[in-house]
């Protein structure tokens, strides 16, 4: 069984990973691609798919590589992705019709008021646990349709075809043999229906979305066909797909209700698993599949905050006050407060549970002493405080607070983000021994289809804690961060107004 590998690609929002894993979870070879991002207009965001294909295939190729130079096996592949990025291509030569419009995405936001103020909003998000918002697929996918020249009635005429960035990446490995996708990704297109596990009619409808250019919808761990021989030497199984978040879940191992995880990649996702009952928000929190394994369904609330590691990089790239990501921790911890400095990371919009496509992003409270420190400090701090406003919405929700949060993700290898997310949250901060959680759990989906393990259940035992961060503040101090916090993002809510 250890001498069995799986390879796990994980297309993030930024970069394209590939990384081998054994069965007990421990990683073993890796390759990693950034790639642009395409900002055309405000509030648009855009990849080139071909670029994506090409990450793919070469850090493919660089992981298999070496795992071959040190003579293991790898049996399967299994697929993560970032959600909701839409593409549209055509059937018969595989070139897409425009770019990726990526998740961040806010081209469509008068579309989504219109349709609320037409009253479709409780439709939407009784069928698929979502909110009317420009985030998930089905706005993005019926732009696409609507301003590329001719695209609509190649669609109606079947010669298109529709996907996620795992659907996409799935028709080129298998050389356009499946048109397939899963539950977890399919959940978040805004056209699924979460409980009767279709396509719904009513929301193709609605979006005007003909039914021909849809994937068929599998199981996450499924038999999702074999990799074309040319491109990796050998055909491999592809066993398992998930979208990141659901993926970060299965590998963070939180398969039991009220097990929670915090994954902080470009954004911030957190979720709730709730098991067979899929609790309908009162708090703007979304409802979506967890997985689905064999035919049953597991579900979770999650919260979606649009820019975390995002915004350190915007440090980095955008203003230029750091050279390295890394750089970020000393600068916060060289500091023996905030200072008064906040910042809300309102980039391309606020996410859960906001949910103001128009927010922009804002720095209060600078003076003549405030320097790069204050500032670095501040965009850490602002991801712990958009945590603490999902879990929040979450403990209303679910009428019970969490005893602990599992975090993953780049972000996680900063300590002082962790104590202070511990301290902010008051509740014990997990960090596991494999932070890459969200390609562990694509693996781990690929071993349940092809053998590797029994079930789900198999998987328990493999996680392990690397790190523990416990609460260390007075709760007088937490509130006064949290006033602080509470009014920066009041200011912002208020000045788009």
């Amino acid at each position: 069984m250890s001498e069995q590998h799986i390879l796990a690609i994980d297309q993030g929002t930024t970069s394209s990973r590939a990384m081998i894993f054994s069965a007990v979870g421990n990683c073993v070879a890796m390759a990693q691609q950034e790639f642009k991002q395409h900002y055309p207009r405000d509030g648009w965001v855009e990849h080139d798919p071909e670029e994506i294909w090409v990450s793919v295939v070469e850090v493919c190729r660089e992981a298999l590589g070496q795992a071959y130079d040190k003579g293991l096996d790898v049996i399967g592949i299994g697929i993560t992705n970032q959600r909701e990025t839409t593409l549209v291509w055509d059937r018969q030569t595989g070139k897409p019709l425009f770019n990726a419009i990526v998740w961040q995405d806010r081209r469509t936001t008068d579309l989504c008021d219109q349709l609320k103020k037409e009253g479709c909003e409780e439709l939407v998000s009784e069928r698929t646990g979502l909110l009317l918002d420009p985030y998930f697929s089905a706005t993005k996918l019926r732009w696409i349709l609507d301003h590329v020249d001719g695209a609509r009635a190649r669609a109606e005429a079947g010669l298109l075809a529709f996907g996620t960035i795992d659907t996409f990446l799935l028709w080129r490995l298998t050389g356009g043999a499946v048109h397939a996708t899963d539950a977890t990704n399919a959940s978040r297109t805004m056209l699924y229906n979460i409980h009767t596990g279709q396509w719904d009619s009513d929301l193709l409808e609605l979006f005007d979305i003909p039914a021909v250019i849809l994937p068929d919808v599998r199981d996450c761990a499924a038999d999702y066909g074999l990799t074309e021989k040319s491109l990796f030497g050998k055909r491999f199984p592809i066993g398992g797909i998930a979208g990141d978040q659901q993926a970060a879940a299965i590998g963070q191992a939180c398969l039991d209700p009220g097990m929670i995880k915090s994954t902080y990649g470009t954004g911030c996702f957190v979720l709730l698993n709730t098991g067979q009952q899929a609790y309908q928000s009162t708090n703007r929190l979304l409802t979506t599949i967890a997985y689905r394994i064999k035919g049953e369904t597991s579900y979770a609330i999650e919260g979606s905050i649009f820019v975390a590691g995002a915004a350190i990089q915007w440090l980095r790239d955008g203003i230029k006050l750091v050279n390295t990501a890394a750089e970020v921790e000393g600068l916060a911890g060289s500091l023996d407060s905030n200072r008064g400095v906040y910042m809300v990371p309102a980039f391309t919009g606020l996410g859960a549970p906001h949910w103001d496509p128009l927010a922009r992003g804002a720095i209060f409270g600078l003076t003549r002493d405030t320097g790069i420190a204050e500032i670095a400090r501040a965009t850490l701090e602002s991801v712990g405080y958009q945590t603490y406003d999902l879990m929040e919405a979450m403990q209303k929700d679910s009428g019970t607070a969490s005893k602990a949060l599992r975090v993953d993700g780049g972000m996680v290898a900063n300590n002082w983000f962790l104590q202070f997310l511990a301290n902010l949250l008051n509740v014990p901060v997990e960090r596991p021994e494999v932070t890459e959680t969200t390609a562990l759990g694509a693996a781990y989906l690929a071993g349940v289809q092809l053998g590797l393990y029994t079930s789900l259940d198999d998987i328990r035992n493999h996680w392990k804690r690397d790190a523990l961060f416990t609460p260390a503040l007075s709760l007088t101090e937490r509130d006064y961060l949290l006033r602080g916090w509470k009014k920066a993002i009041s200011r912002v809510l208020e000045e788009k107004k």
